[in-house]
């Protein structure tokens, strides 16, 4: 694919995953990991210590803020100037450059969350503004397809990341592309995803009778 493997970096989601089994995947080298949820992360982030790299991957109540700065180096899923605010209140007062993703809606399901292509320039330009927050790419979830039929969604992301890279509204060094799971990680990486998040691929199915908890909004 003329892709160089260290281009592509492996997010393991981890949501109802117990520390248990993080820990084996630390051993196996694993140090990058996505959660959903911030009242299941904040014990695993306790349990395993700073030296690994968290991302935020879930939808995210403003109120939230404070707690996700603390935790997260990555927020992959702003989508609204009310949260960057939040975030950027947060992060200054922590004394902290927080980096984030703006998660794009792709397509218009009213199930996902994410901000409208058209919308994306005006919050970049906002949280240009911001001194404390740090966007580094963009991020999608698909509607739930097989990978050949998800690809021109992935495809679209790219070309609006070098869309908005070109016209100077994206920073130039905001080259990340948050794209593709585990059903569909091969197409997205195929299209230029950067940060691929896989947890069954890795965890395998989450166990039966396991609900996951209620989503941060």
């Amino acid at each position: 694919m003329g892709r160089d493997p260290e281009s592509v970096q492996l997010v393991a989601v981890s949501k109802t995953v117990p520390v248990e089994r993080l820990r084996e995947a630390v051993a196996a080298g694993q140090r990058q990991f996505g959660e959903n949820y911030l009242q299941e992360a904040q014990p695993k982030i306790v349990a395993l210590g700073p030296d690994l790299r968290w991302h935020f991957i879930g939808h995210l109540q403003s109120k939230k803020a404070k707690a996700v700065v603390e935790l997260f180096h990555l927020i992959h899923s702003v989508d609204r100037l009310r949260l960057a605010q939040a975030l950027e209140a947060a992060a200054a007062r922590r004394g902290k450059i927080q980096d984030i993703l703006i998660q794009v809606m792709m397509s218009p399901e009213d199930t996902k969350s994410g901000a409208p292509p058209a919308e994306v320039p005006t919050l970049l330009k906002e949280i240009a503004q911001m001194s404390h927050l740090r966007v580094r790419g963009l991020m999608t979830m698909p509607p739930w397809l097989p990978p050949e039929e998800v690809r021109p969604y992935f495809r679209a992301l790219r070309e609006l990341r070098d869309q908005l890279r070109a016209q100077g509204v994206l920073p130039a060094d905001a080259v990340e592309l948050s794209m593709g799971m585990t059903a569909d990680f091969e197409v997205a990486v195929q299209e230029g995803a950067t940060l691929i998040r896989v947890g069954t691929a890795i965890f395998g199915a989450r166990p039966q009778g396991v609900k996951p908890l209620k989503p941060e909004d």
